[in-house]
């Protein structure tokens, strides 16, 4: 008895492994089962291209980006015209060198009229006729940049109005460089130029950074030569743009407004040694004249100045704020 009912027990087992596995085979159930899989797998028709697109514009995205950054990398040394240009000078490099040439000999005549000595003439030259010409280049090019930080703004909404009012880009830029104020004009002015040669207006919006080296410029630039190569809503984007400038530019006066209590002191801190030297002079000149007719006293002079040099540079380095 017992083996008839294991046997009965091993022949249920065997035809239930059967009906599991052999039967959808033998039945086309599995067959049936994998179909309807692979029809609901299938994605529409119209979601593939469309990926597709997605996928090729983040590409050309990534390699204009790529692109960007290794010309930056490239252009990181600025020869002394194109120092020029972004000062707002239309000096050549002979004329440039020639002015400070002549600032220097005049400074060191100034000095041997004077009877400072050979070397300190010779070192008053040298800050007269490079250190101040560059230093003023310096000065110019920030001077300029603050111009148009003020401004490019509202250039951008201007492109963005016309934009949606049905006016090609190019017609949007030369409306800006007939109306705009300097250094938009010039600016905007020579990417016309630039593209009227036969160079793309892509390539072009991406040359002002070269001509007005400021964040907002290469994003400008970018913005354009992107949309240029790859497609897209320009004006939805460039809105998107002026809305960035404009905050950035209520962070930059935020940060001069925080910062400004801290510049006075640092003037206050910087400026008081000379004065109270100066009321010293003029109250008992004899006893500070020390400080320059004895040996001793010109090296003290010289170790505090150079400490008080240290000390405004590094508190020149704390209340200016880059971002």
């Amino acid at each position: 008895m017992e083996t008839y009912v294991l046997f009965l027990m091993v022949a249920v087992a065997i035809g239930g492994v059967a009906w599991v596995f052999v039967y959808p085979i033998l039945s086309g159930e599995r067959k049936a089962e994998q179909r309807m899989a692979s029809v609901a797998r299938t994605e529409p028709a119209v979601a593939r291209p469309t990926r597709v697109a997605q996928k090729t514009r983040r590409d050309q995205v990534e390699g204009t980006l790529k692109e960007l950054e290794e010309r930056q990398k490239k252009a990181r040394r600025v020869p002394l015209s194109v120092k020029l240009t972004q000062a707002g000078l239309d000096w050549s490099k002979r004329r440039f060198m020639v002015a400070s040439g002549v600032l220097g000999f005049v400074a060191f005549l100034l000095s041997m009229l004077l009877g400072i000595g050979l070397l300190p003439g010779l070192a008053f030259a040298f800050a007269a006729g490079c250190g101040f010409p560059l230093w003023l280049l310096k000065f110019l090019k920030k001077r300029r940049e603050a111009k148009f930080l003020n401004n490019f703004p509202d250039a951008v909404d201007v492109i963005v109005r016309g934009i949606k009012a049905g006016l090609p880009l190019l017609d949007s830029l030369k409306l800006i460089a007939a109306e705009s104020e300097e250094p938009i004009r010039s600016e905007i002015r020579g990417i016309i130029e630039t593209q009227t040669v036969g160079i793309p207006l892509g390539e072009a919006c991406l040359r002002l950074y070269e001509r007005m080296p400021v964040a907002e410029a290469n994003f400008f630039g970018i913005v354009v030569s992107i949309q240029q190569r790859a497609g897209g809503n320009l004006s939805e984007t460039l809105g998107n743009l002026s809305r960035v400038l404009r905050d950035r530019k209520k962070m930059k006066a935020k940060i001069q407004a925080m910062s400004m209590e801290a510049k006075a002191s640092a003037a206050i801190i910087g400026s008081l040694p000379l004065v109270v030297m100066g009321l010293v002079y003029f109250s008992s000149p004899a006893y500070i004249e020390l400080l320059w007719t004895e040996p001793l006293g010109r090296l003290m002079m010289a170790g505090c100045g150079t400490w008080m040099a240290i000390g405004i540079f590094v508190m020149r380095k704390m209340i200016n704020f880059d971002f």
